[in-house]
């Protein structure tokens, strides 16, 4: 019996459903906060790489960020609009 080679869509779906898995059970070790270039603090996550919103007030972690950390930002000016 041959393994099974999947076609590109299958292993994306695949990779996506396992990032959401290893991120809902990961046990969240975080970096230090930082600043990005649009003034938001946060920190990340460093076994799963997942970004919270940081408050400098009571210097705690708020809201789980969107996925525009991780690379979103390329083509955007520093007032968030696309170029």
């Amino acid at each position: 019996m041959q393994p099974r080679i999947y076609n590109g869509r299958k292993a994306l779906m695949a990779a996506a459903f396992l990032k959401q898995l290893l991120q809902r059970l990961c046990r969240h070790q975080f970096s230090w906060p930082h600043s990005s270039v649009h003034g938001q603090d946060y920190q990340v996550c460093l076994i799963c790489g997942v970004a919270y919103e940081y408050d400098w007030m009571t210097m705690r972690r708020t809201r789980r960020l969107a996925s525009s950390l991780e690379g979103g930002t390329e083509g955007r000016t520093q007032a968030g609009r696309s170029n």
